[in-house]
């Protein structure tokens, strides 16, 4: 029997519109369950919410209400009201997130910056850089780069050295946030055949894709946004979130 991983329940989410005078709706009434191993795809129209729901799953944002329960290596904990000091424990460990942007500190080579979660696990330096280099390759980042600043790349290799990053180190939870906006079909492939390779792992999976038909075969279920949230009690700007 698969064991769950999240179970979420009356997630909602909107932002105080100070400037305006009024409250933003992101979404409301979220309810789902996801167990090891399962790939939920989110969809639905620009500005429903989807990359919010992830950033709030994440605790980057704070729910207006609702629970967010993780069942941890440590025990069943409510990210939306849990402590700062546990939530960063957990994204060091446990929960991970993927976006399309890399934000790459100066000077540290793209090599470093993807060997770094594999050291702070307990790697040791040469095992941590020798996974870095194979994982760059496997993304499409040409060896001449390995050593470089990924703060002189492109914004494509620069995505290729986010994603080598993000999946270097198995998760118990991943949210991805549209990783493939800005990649060539290379690189979307190996991005699809690692989710897979951590898929049958046991790494439960929540998505929002640009190309969802690349993960077609990844996807368990798929929640629609646009059908599934409703404002409670005030009315939605148009403002894209």
């Amino acid at each position: 029997m698969t064991q769950s991983v999240l179970e979420i329940r009356g997630l909602e989410k909107s932002f105080r519109m100070h400037h305006l005078d009024n409250q933003l709706h992101a979404f409301s009434g979220i309810d789902l369950e996801l167990s090891q191993g399962e790939f939920v795809l989110l969809k639905g129209a620009n500005g429903v919410g989807k990359s919010t729901m992830l950033r709030t799953i994440y605790r980057t944002y704070l729910p207006v209400a609702g629970e967010v329960i993780f069942h941890s290596a440590r025990g069943r904990i409510d990210l939306a009201r849990a402590a700062d000091i546990d939530v960063a424990l957990l994204r060091a460990e446990e929960i991970g997130f993927v976006t399309q942007f890399l934000v790459a500190r100066p000077r540290v080579a793209a090599e470093e910056i993807v060997a770094e979660p594999l050291i702070l696990s307990g790697k040791s330096r040469q095992e941590a850089i020798e996974k870095a280099r194979h994982w760059l390759n496997v993304f499409g980042v040409k060896e001449k780069l390995w050593r470089a600043y990924p703060t002189t790349f492109s914004g494509g290799e620069q995505q290729k050295v986010n994603l080598a990053r993000a999946l270097i180190l198995p998760r118990r939870l991943l949210l991805l946030d549209e990783p493939t906006a800005s990649l060539d079909v290379g690189a979307r492939s190996a991005l699809v055949n690692r989710l897979g390779e951590l898929k049958a792992e046991g790494v439960a999976m929540i998505g929002v894709f640009h190309h969802p038909g690349d993960v077609q075969e990844l996807i368990d279920r798929t929640i629609d946004l646009s059908v599934e949230t409703k404002p409670r009690d005030m009315e939605p700007l148009n403002v894209a979130v």
